[in-house]
């Protein structure tokens, strides 16, 4: 498959992860799951290369986190960075993806894929990308629905319907976040998959799609693609990609198009998406407890708490979150009638919240922002 070209998306700010993940350094840059010195995006592109080779790696991207991205991509080119000048969800970003992709192969096989996500079992992942991108190449738009381990009201889901090939079915809907009763009968029915939100297409069929369904996506597309081929792309997309409409990929042609697949994935795929997850694959002791190196822990379970100040092996010095590492001289951390609990402290900021409550870090980004410290985010 000599035309399958990959996009990472990787213009998230993961504000879930304060204080760690920064505007600066968002948690994709980050070794939050898996290897302790092997950023989240770095892993992305480390599992796919048997599939796709490296100058067909593609990064969709802020302008402002071009050169720390690439900087955790050695070998991967500046001009495969597609720099967005703003967000304007994943539609824009995945068309103007694509109409880059097809100037200099228009035969392109595209595989979009977050840049935030741990797959543990990894053959098994590239095993459901193979089945998926021979369905785009067979002129399926397609995705990977991870079977659901849990009653899940945190994500999308994908109806199953009929087969259409070997490990292949038509998707018969995309369904929104349900609420506790309906994500049950979803777990019990066995007809729905996560939506993981990784698609594979031909770029040609995409390309239509969005004429289709987008029009005025597609008309300011076609723009930047004719300034390109003058030689004026840059001005062009600092011009006309503000003005596109900002949705999603899902929303504004998966959920209209006719001929979409899925295949049904399971292969230990975690989003990653809060500090409760970190918890949840890091190494713990015997109490459940998550710590630094020489910590103390006294009557106290199932805590998380991660030294990334400066000095240490941790986090930011490239040591795995969940993992400890060297402890500051001087600083010993000690617990006393604390259970599930999360303490992140970072050289300007420390986090102290109840393990349950993970996913409301990003209030504090909200409360930061609107007291005007920019700088804190």
């Amino acid at each position: 498959m000599s035309h399958v070209h990959a996009v990472i998306l990787a213009g998230g700010s993961g504000t879930r992860f304060w204080p760690a993940s920064r505007r600066k350094r968002p948690k994709q840059l980050l070794p939050l799951a898996g290897d302790p010195n092997e950023p989240l995006i770095a892993a992305t592109a480390r599992r796919i290369a048997p599939l796709v080779p490296i100058e067909h790696l593609w990064i969709s991207t802020s302008a402002a986190l071009v050169a720390p991205t690439l900087a955790a991509l050695p070998g991967v080119a500046a001009s495969r960075a597609l720099a967005e000048p703003v967000a304007r969800n994943t539609a824009p970003c995945i068309g103007w993806a694509c109409a880059t992709i097809a100037r200099s192969d228009p035969d392109a096989i595209i595989a979009v894929l977050p840049a935030d996500h741990h797959i543990a079992d990894e053959p098994a992942f590239r095993e459901a990308l193979t089945t998926a991108l021979r369905a785009a190449e067979e002129g399926w738009m397609a995705t990977i629905g991870i079977v659901p381990t849990r009653a899940e009201t945190g994500y999308g889901y994908i109806e199953v319907g009929d087969a259409v090939a070997p490990g292949v079915h038509a998707a018969a809907a995309f369904v929104e976040k349900p609420n506790r009763e309906r994500a049950e009968a979803y777990l019990r029915g066995g007809k729905h998959l996560w939506n993981g939100g990784m698609f594979f297409f031909r770029a040609s069929v995409m390309k239509k799609a969005i004429a289709k369904h987008l029009p005025a996506l597609a008309a300011g597309l076609d723009r930047i693609d004719a300034a390109a081929a003058r030689g004026d792309e840059a001005r062009a997309l600092a011009e006309v990609f503000p003005t596109l409409p900002s949705i999603s990929i899902d929303h504004g042609v998966m959920e209209k198009a006719e001929k979409i697949a899925v295949i049904p994935g399971s292969f230990g795929w975690n989003d990653v998406g809060s500090w409760q997850v970190t918890w949840e694959m890091a190494q713990k002791d015997s109490a459940g407890n998550v710590l630094p190196e020489g910590a103390v822990a006294v009557d106290a379970k199932n805590n998380l708490v991660l030294d990334l100040t400066t000095g240490t092996n941790g986090g930011t010095n490239g040591g795995a979150a969940g993992q400890g590492g060297a402890k500051v001289k001087g600083k010993t951390w000690a617990l006393v009638g604390m259970n599930d609990i999360v303490v992140v402290e970072t050289d300007d900021a420390v986090l102290v919240i109840p393990r349950e409550r993970a996913q409301d870090v990003r209030a504090v980004v909200d409360a930061l922002t609107a007291r005007g410290e920019a700088d804190r985010i």
